[in-house]
């Protein structure tokens, strides 16, 4: 997928900036996505080097997307599609602590998951969370995703636990 801007209502998924250094630094050290969606971001030279990663397009297996707000410009989270291969990907996000509670996560999701289906051609999209996380269940099944079933003990999260995870699932041929 080339580099890409896309809409939701209220909301522009485009590439990660340089400039989005602070907005992600305070995102990400905030306490729930420190448990829930952990980056290791620490300073502000980490959120730089974060954004070199998302931004790298040397590889076809990932595309990460700023979601921010359509009429401000201000960063409400990230929306991620990895693990790109043979008709299949996994897809993550995280949403800034202000825009929890908007839809913001579920619009995103949404909106990628269309996007990936009809210019990449993939079959089956993946999301994961901890069953200990009931928000990010809100969002895969608002966005969607049907649960499939649980994972046992299967991801270490952000506080050194292994939690048990949800895996959803959607399939091009979903309604």
């Amino acid at each position: 997928m080339d580099l890409v801007e896309l809409t939701a209502p209220g909301l522009l998924l485009r590439p990660w900036l340089a400039e989005d250094a602070p907005a992600v630094l305070a995102a990400l050290r905030e306490p729930a996505v420190e448990q829930w969606n952990p980056q290791g971001v620490r300073d502000e030279a980490g959120a730089r080097e974060w954004l070199r990663r998302r931004a790298d397009r040397t590889t076809a297996g990932h595309l990460s997307l700023a979601v921010t707000d359509a009429a401000e410009g201000t960063l409400l989270g990230g929306a991620s599609l990895f693990q790109i291969h043979a008709g299949n990907a996994s897809i993550g996000y995280w949403t800034a602590a202000p825009a929890r509670g908007r839809g913001v996560a579920s619009r995103a999701v949404t909106a990628l998951t269309a996007r990936a289906f009809a210019d990449l051609g993939l079959h089956r999209i993946e999301l994961c969370h901890a069953v200990a996380n009931p928000a990010s269940c809100r969002v895969a099944a608002r966005a969607g995703y049907p649960v499939e079933g649980t994972l046992r003990e299967s991801h270490r999260y952000g506080d050194g636990r292994r939690y048990d995870e949800h895996l959803h699932a959607r399939l091009a041929t979903d309604a």
